[in-house]
């Protein structure tokens, strides 16, 4: 619904909220559900940048890229939204994806019954007004068609000028659409990782390599709701795998059990037996009694008498205890009467 359905709802009281959506509606849900302490989940995407190291399989990256950029016109939550190509190999993995586009979607995507339209015309809108400002730029495509809400799948190449890259209209909010800023960087400690750490923590980041070492440094100094090596969106096929985002992207995560739990609430439930009431627990406390408690405090005892606790009140443990009892029994009984 519009705004004014979602304002009413909101003001529902709920066990929880799941929201899926943009960070800006996402600040909204929250503090909504804030005022009656409902837990949420956000699911809210954000700039999820793809990497294209030296050692990459252009070929495999260009055509993984390509499907995961441009299905359903980019108009995905996890889409890599913007290119970093090392500039050893941009120039050739920048003409494999324009050959790519063509072999996707044919030489004129508007005919091809595989390529998409723009959602609404607010996104159709926001969109050309990003082409307009960062037109320099354009290496590819750029043709629209505002009757349709059409837009073609565009390539913008910066080159290894940061500044007009970080500046551009495109690299301002998520793009949402079949737009690619790229950069060309030559160093990936300072140029790439700083970049994506000096932003909000994206929804997914992707990587492709064939560098062990790459791929490492990439996973262990960047934070994102969900990381692929090697190819791009299809996290989201595993059921095994938590899907959520981080920071801005989101909190809480879902899919196969983590849905279940996502929407459970893991109640603590303890069952106590009447026998061993230690009366030690109970005041008044005489000096021995609180020697004993002041021991049991002691975090390694603690564990160990926890663990001790468990394997005692475990029913499976208790019967082994007893059988173990009933055979010691019977063998001293044989024993005594030799």
């Amino acid at each position: 619904g519009n705004r004014h359905v979602t304002q009413a709802l909101l003001e529902q009281r709920f066990d929880k909220i799941f929201f899926t959506g943009s960070p800006f509606v996402g600040k909204v849900v929250a503090e909504a559900a804030a005022k009656h302490l409902t837990p949420v989940v956000l699911e809210l995407g954000g700039k999820s940048p793809c990497i294209i190291d030296r050692t990459a399989d252009l070929q495999v990256a260009a055509r993984r890229y390509t499907w995961g950029a441009f299905m359903n016109s980019g108009q995905t939550c996890v889409r890599p939204d913007y290119l970093m190509v090392h500039a050893d190999v941009a120039e050739k993995f920048i003409r494999l994806v324009k050959r790519t586009l063509v072999e996707f979607y044919g030489k004129d995507a508007k005919r091809s019954k595989f390529y998409g339209r723009l959602i609404n015309d607010g996104a159709f809108q926001r969109l050309s007004h990003c082409l307009e400002q960062d037109r320099q730029f354009l290496v590819h495509g750029g043709t629209v068609d505002s009757a349709e809400r059409y837009v073609e799948p565009s390539l913008f190449d910066f080159g290894e000028n940061m500044a007009a890259f970080a500046g551009s209209a495109l690299m301002s909010d998520e793009i949402f659409g079949p737009m690619v800023p790229i950069y060309r960087y030559r160093d990936l400690d300072q140029e790439v990782l700083p970049f994506i750490r000096g932003g909000e923590k994206p929804l997914a980041l992707y990587c492709f390599t064939t560098d062990p070492e790459v791929s490492e440094r990439v996973l262990r100094l960047t934070s994102s709701g969900g990381a692929i090596i090697n190819d791009v969106v299809v996290h989201l096929a595993n059921p095994e795998l938590p899907f959520g985002g981080v920071g801005a992207s989101g909190m809480g995560s879902y899919h196969g059990k983590c849905s279940f739990d996502c929407f459970s609430h893991h109640k603590s439930v303890v069952r106590r037996i009447n026998q061993f009431d230690a009366p030690l627990r109970y005041p008044p406390y005489s000096a021995f009694d609180q020697a004993v408690m002041s021991a049991a405090l002691t975090p390694s005892v603690n564990y160990y008498f926890g663990k001790m606790a468990s394997t005692v009140t475990d029913k499976k443990n208790v019967v082994i205890g007893m059988m173990g009892a009933y055979i010691m029994r019977n063998a001293f009984k044989g024993r005594s009467k030799l």
